[in-house]
């Protein structure tokens, strides 16, 4: 099966007083550890989805030696996520059948976690997500059947909607690691 990732780093951090994906957190810019965890999954290509004229972060993606990894401008950014996320979807190889989303600045998502994800993306199921604590958490895994309803999006709701209409064809993988729903989202998220 042909999987692929996309990192969402195209968001402007107004919570955080900008700059967030390339802040300090344990040593490393805070889009490093997404990076890692993406890379880490059973993808052919990592695309990193990321805002126009944000070259900081272009050079940090472009830094990393791994051949799968690129970014990619969201030209609709200031849209929402749902815009950086359909720019994604839309730059995937046409033979792709499925594909993980994970968050720039979710620094926790253990590295193993995309694997077990693949794993029980079968015939039927359109969608598979990590649960930890009663809580859906990232990254969430997406078979092509999705596609067009990802392509369709729009506003700052991401995939949202999609994922709250797929009933039965959406199949939740519990996990014990609170870093699937760690995200950054002011500074004071950065204090470990």
């Amino acid at each position: 099966m042909r999987l692929e990732a996309i990192v969402l780093a195209a968001g402007a951090g107004t919570r955080f007083g900008g700059g967030k994906l390339l802040a300090g957190y344990r040593g490393r810019p805070l889009l490093d550890h997404a990076l890692d965890a993406a890379l880490a999954a059973p993808a052919e290509r990592v695309i990193v989805m990321i805002r126009p004229g944000d070259a900081a972060v272009a050079a940090l993606v472009a830094a990393r030696p791994d051949s799968r990894l690129r970014h990619l401008l969201a030209p609709d950014a200031a849209e929402g996520l749902g815009a950086s996320l359909r720019a994604g979807v839309a730059a995937l190889d046409p033979a792709t059948e499925g594909v993980f989303v994970f968050l720039g600045d979710m620094p926790g998502v253990p590295h193993d976690l995309a694997g077990e994800l693949a794993a029980r993306l079968v015939e039927g199921v359109r969608i598979v997500a990590p649960i930890h604590a009663g809580r859906r958490g990232h990254p969430v895994l997406f078979s092509d059947a999705c596609f067009p309803d990802l392509l369709a999006l729009s506003g700052d709701r991401g995939a949202q909607g999609l994922m709250a209409a797929a009933g039965d064809a959406q199949v939740m993988v519990p996990t014990e690691a609170p870093g699937v729903l760690f995200d950054v989202d002011r500074r004071e998220d950065l204090a470990d």
